[in-house]
């Protein structure tokens, strides 16, 4: 396990790293800067990092390392983040004959899930290995509403950053945590859904340098293609969303936040 204190980078002014999410937190967009450095430097990453849940060396065995878990292997309903880095989790999901849950990049859809069966892809002709890479998937599965789903067995998260306490950071822009949230609203996740995440060895950061907020959803279960670790996460677990947390800017270009805020607007609640 590689965890990485914060003074392991020395990196110069001109490395700052700005995407669409910075400005939120210093720290958490230092740390991000470093992690995707730090890819890049030992060719640890697929691509280019920056800017992105960082697609790994390994992820296909740390994909199939969390499928050898009795979470994995118990589950029927999964959820899954559209990122490159989890294309193998999709993968194995759809492999293993599991409904699999996919978030709308940027949920920029009222129906911001995408469903996806085995069966129907077979029905399209749809190879598995195709429809697991996300803009394929967006083409062969099934968008549906939180009204259409099923309650999800296990929950998988991209990561930027991950601590074995259960802190965890994405690129910035919270849709994760938004997406968590929502779908605790309608019941689909609960207190106890599995929450994991599949990163590279050097996204494990010390646990002080992931503090987590009150609507931060934390890892219960950190998989590397070499190891499995339980957090064992003394962090609470969010009851919903918190309007408090949401920016503006969310509002305004997150369609299905603005359906759930209209209830709040009528009766005069909303800031």
């Amino acid at each position: 396990m590689s965890l990485l204190p914060s003074s392991f980078f020395l990196l110069p002014s001109s490395y700052n790293m700005k995407t669409d999410w910075t400005g939120y937190n210093d720290d958490k967009d230092k740390l991000r800067t470093e992690i995707w450095s730090s890819l890049k430097q030992q060719a640890a990453s697929i691509g280019d990092p920056f800017g992105h849940i960082p697609h790994f060396v390994g992820a296909d065995l740390a994909a199939e390392r969390l499928a050898s878990l009795p979470i994995w292997q118990q589950a029927k309903t999964i959820k899954c983040n559209p990122d490159s880095a989890q294309n193998p989790v999709r993968m194995q999901a759809l492999q293993d004959g599991k409904r699999l849950y996919m978030a709308v990049p940027r949920l920029t859809d009222d129906r911001c899930f995408v469903e996806l069966t085995a069966e129907d892809l077979q029905r399209q002709n749809v190879s598995i290995a195709e429809s697991a890479i996300a803009r394929k998937a967006l083409d062969c599965g099934k968008l549906v509403s939180f009204a259409e789903m099923e309650p999800i067995d296990l929950v998988i998260v991209g990561c930027v950053a991950a601590a074995p306490n259960g802190g965890r950071t994405g690129k910035g822009a919270g849709f994760a945590d938004l997406e968590l949230a929502m779908l605790k609203e309608f019941g689909l996740v609960q207190i106890d859904t599995p929450i994991v995440t599949t990163v590279h060895p050097l996204q494990i950061v010390e646990d002080v340098r992931l503090p987590m907020q009150a609507h931060d959803w934390a890892l219960n279960w950190i998989v590397t293609a070499q190891e499995v670790i339980e957090t064992n996460t003394s962090y609470p677990r969010p009851m919903g969303l918190n309007w408090d947390s949401i920016r503006p800017e969310q509002l305004e270009k997150i369609p299905i936040l603005r359906k759930f805020n209209e209830p709040r607007r009528r009766e005069g609640r909303e800031e």
